[in-house]
C-alpha cells in the first residue's frame, strides 16, 4: 500500500510517503503560495508516486477533544476526498512537529520554518505511526 502523509498548515504542508516497504521518507513540502498551488503540487506527489490512501495529522487538544484546527483540518479533508477521492485516515499529531524540532536541535544548521522542512519531517512521523500502528492492528482501515 502507498499512502501519503499529509501535515497541514495554511502556508505549508507537510509530506512524506509509504510503500510496502515500510519506512516513512519526507518529501518537499507543498509551499506554493495559494492554496489552490498547493493542492496541485499535492496532486503531483499522488500520480507520481501511486498512492493509494491518504494520511491526516489531526491536531487534536492536550485533553483529546476536538479544537479550533481540528475543525481546519477536517475542512481540508473534505476538499482532499473531492478533489482526490481517497480514502483518508486521521491520526493524532499531537507534538509531532515539536518533536522534530526538538530532535533538530541538536544539528548544526537549523532549518528554515518557511522551507516545509520541519512540517514534512513531521509528516514522515505521522505516517509512521499510522504505519506501526496499521501493523498492530491498532488503527482503522
Amino acid at each position: 500500500m502507498r499512502y501519503l502523509g499529509i501535515d497541514w498548515g495554511e502556508k505549508r504542508i507537510g509530506l512524506a510517503y509509504v510503500d510496502e516497504v515500510g519506512v516513512a521518507v519526507p518529501l518537499t513540502a507543498a509551499v506554493a503560495s495559494t492554496k489552490k498551488g498547493r493542492m496541485r503540487q499535492i496532486e503531483s506527489v499522488i500520480l507520481e508516486r501511486g498512492i493509494e490512501e491518504l494520511v491526516v495529522g489531526y491536531p487534536l487538544n492536550m485533553n483529546g477533544s476536538i479544537g479550533f484546527k481540528a475543525g481546519e483540518v477536517d475542512d481540508f479533508i473534505v476538499d482532499l476526498e473531492k478533489r482526490f477521492r481517497l480514502p483518508v485516515h486521521r491520526i493524532d499529531e499531537r507534538l509531532s512537529s515539536h518533536t522534530v524540532e526538538q530532535g533538530l536541535r541538536g544539528s548544526k544548521k537549523k532549518p528554515d520554518r518557511k522551507s516545509g522542512v520541519i512540517d514534512s519531517q513531521a509528516a514522515a512521523l505521522i505516517l509512521q505511526d499510522f504505519v506501526e500502528a496499521h501493523e498492530r492492528g491498532l488503527h482503522d482501515g
